[in-house]
């Protein structure tokens, strides 16, 4: 049985699929040649990340295809109860790359309270002629430790958040439509652990409470944050977004951040990708980098996996 990997996938998962006897194709197929691909190649599952798309269109004309597995969370580039009406399985793994997210929002944090985001693109300009201006432009730091982490979506990522937000020493409110109540695990050496039970706040409390903000929320209609949302929140305040593009009004951001309501922006995903808008990327005052919340070697590696793992449930493949 053949599988796609259309937007690549782990040795690890390659290697598992091979044990049990699947042929992995890692060949990158162009968007308007995938129905085609998968029909002349007889292939049965097709794995993809953000990159690649499967609408009804090649849902409709691929009807040997089995499986529809996304290497990540949010599945917004597949037509996905239009595919199950179709007898179609699809997966996702929510739970492989919650940590990987998580840490690029603190590189975020971080970068946007120290003012790495301008002092990387200064330095190399102007680090040997004007070394002093730079060490006082950049003199006005603050900590995380003792401030107010707002969290709006409190699912496996957001939780993961928090529990690096706590080990910081950071206050930790969150706001969730779906999830009242949950429990923060964070673990120490040797075994120790603490527990930390949180109720979910109304969203606007996170706006006006907090004094950094972060986004991990699935796509949807409109805008979770835009000009009104941004007149709640405090002055200063610092806003992260490593869940979907289109979750925040870029325009509106932009304004917040030139009239100094907002001190600083630190974005993964855009409203236009793979083309974000100029004054976004040019913008002094946001930290960027382009989609990479689930790229790193581990999360890759228990993503492929555990999409392994659910390929061979789903087909009932035994274990050798």
């Amino acid at each position: 049985m053949k599988v796609l990997a259309n937007d690549g996938i782990s040795k690890s998962g390659i290697d598992a699929l091979h044990s049990k006897g699947f042929e992995v194709i890692t060949t990158k197929v162009a968007q308007e040649q995938v129905a085609n691909y998968i029909n002349s190649h007889d292939v049965s599952v097709i794995l993809v990340r953000s990159a690649t798309k499967v609408r009804k269109d090649i849902i409709d004309a691929c009807p040997g295809l089995k499986i529809i597995g996304r290497g990540g969370v949010g599945m917004d580039n597949i037509d996905v109860e239009y595919a199950r009406s179709k007898g179609i399985h699809v997966i996702n793994t929510p739970a492989s790359s919650s940590e990987s997210v998580a840490e690029l929002v603190f590189a975020h944090l971080f970068t946007g309270v120290r003012f790495l985001q301008d002092s990387n693109r200064n330095m190399p300009l102007e680090g040997d002629t004007n070394f002093e201006g730079l060490k006082k432009a950049y003199a006005n730091g603050i900590e995380l430790r003792g401030k107010t982490l707002g969290i709006i979506g409190f699912g496996r990522i957001g939780q993961a958040v928090a529990k690096m937000a706590l080990g910081l020493g950071m206050k930790v409110i969150a706001a969730d439509k779906f999830v009242d109540k949950a429990d923060v695990r964070v673990d120490f050496y040797n075994g120790q652990f603490i527990n930390v039970s949180f109720e979910t706040e109304p969203l606007e409390d996170v706006l006006k409470h907090s004094d950094f903000i972060t986004l991990h929320v699935p796509a949807q209609e409109g805008y979770v944050i835009g000009k009104d949302e941004f007149l709640m929140m405090k002055d200063n305040v610092g806003i992260v977004n490593c869940s979907r593009g289109g979750v925040i009004d870029e325009v509106a951001l932009i304004e917040a951040l030139d009239n100094e309501k907002v001190l600083f922006a630190g974005l993964d995903v855009f409203e236009n990708e793979p083309t974000p808008e100029i004054r976004i990327l040019m913008h002094p005052k946001i930290s960027l980098t382009p989609h990479i919340g689930a790229a790193t070697l581990e999360a890759q590696d228990r993503i492929g996996t555990e999409l392994a793992d659910q390929i061979f449930s789903i087909l009932k493949v035994k274990n050798a």
